[in-house]
């Protein structure tokens, strides 16, 4: 199978080439972002030595299907998507901040609430809980947005303390996040799967504030199903879940977290797979239609045909 790894295009008007860790990013005439999904996998701020096939699609398919699903709730960036694994959209001033939303104690909410400590980004959580419980309501921790490297946890005092955003913009990101949050969290539970917890990116465009990026992905959420979840709750159980967890668990169980002189375990076929798969029965799973896989010979050629078609009725 053919991953889309990376791309190198010279695009009509280009003025700027970002690759992150999952997206390649080209700027059109300062005014326009092309995003394109890779089959790049990433986990700790690492990214995982092979592609998973398929994984940008759904990817992006997810996040069109949801920016369109919110977008009475919250102005956001895309125009068009050309191409299954592609995204245009326009060129917003991002907040140097992730907002994170947490309505369960998972990941690592539940990691820090392990070691004993009571305070993520300076909410309290309380005494007796143990991982993946329900939280009393759903909370926002949000992180610094690092261009290099590990996001760090802060605290909403010290975003508006130190002029990471203004207390105006960060009380309506507040609003927004958990009205988006909600919103995913109502269309979840209608396909039988538990939002736990996910992230949000906004910037300003035309000094208006719009949601960015992707959301509800497989990579910027976690889902449990609901079938059975407060059983396994009950017995302390391991939830059966939807989202990039089980890469994190699998390379914590071999001794990768991303720390210094740690090793990327060997990722074979076989594992590879098994995350293609993952990616394709959540996109199924969540949006409740079929997964059709996009093949091609030239997957390059395609999506920089697909681009510069776009492109042309933009303008």
């Amino acid at each position: 199978m053919t991953t889309l790894d990376k791309t190198n295009f010279t695009l009509p008007q280009q003025t700027a080439y970002y690759k992150g860790k999952v997206r390649d990013v080209y700027t059109i005439n300062n005014k326009l972002l092309v995003m394109i999904a890779s089959d790049r996998i990433s986990a700790f701020d690492v990214v995982l030595p092979r592609g998973i096939p398929y994984k940008g699609q759904v990817l992006n398919q997810i996040a069109e299907e949801f920016l369109n699903a919110t977008k009475d709730i919250v102005p956001n960036w895309l125009i068009s998507s050309p191409h299954p694994n592609v995204s245009i959209g326009r060129m917003c001033q991002p907040f140097k901040v992730e907002m994170v939303v947490r309505g369960y104690l998972a990941g690592h909410a539940a990691r820090t609430y392990n070691s004993g400590l009571r305070e993520l980004c300076g909410v309290n959580l309380p005494e007796g809980l143990k991982e993946n419980d329900k939280l009393p309501h759903p909370i926002i921790t949000p992180t610094t947005k690092a261009s290099e490297g590990h996001d760090e946890d802060i605290s909403r005092e010290n975003i508006i303390k130190q002029g990471i955003v203004s207390e105006v913009h960060y009380s309506q990101l507040e609003k927004y996040t958990l009205a988006l949050y909600q919103r995913g969290q109502e269309i979840a539970n209608k396909m039988g799967l538990i939002l736990v917890d996910t992230k949000y990116e906004f910037g300003l465009y035309e000094d208006k504030i719009c949601l960015m990026d992707e959301i509800h992905t497989p990579d910027s959420s976690r889902y449990f199903y609901s079938e059975g979840y407060e059983e396994r709750q009950k017995a302390g159980a391991e939830q059966k879940q939807l989202s990039k967890e089980f890469v994190r668990r699998w390379l914590i169980e071999n001794g990768f977290q991303g720390k210094d002189g740690q090793k990327v375990p060997e990722m074979n076929d076989v594992w590879v797979n098994e995350i293609s798969a993952r990616y394709i029965e959540l996109f199924e799973k969540i949006t409740g239609k079929t997964f059709v896989k996009t093949d091609s010979v030239n997957i390059l050629k395609e999506v920089e045909t697909s681009i510069v078609e776009a492109l042309k009725k933009i303008e």
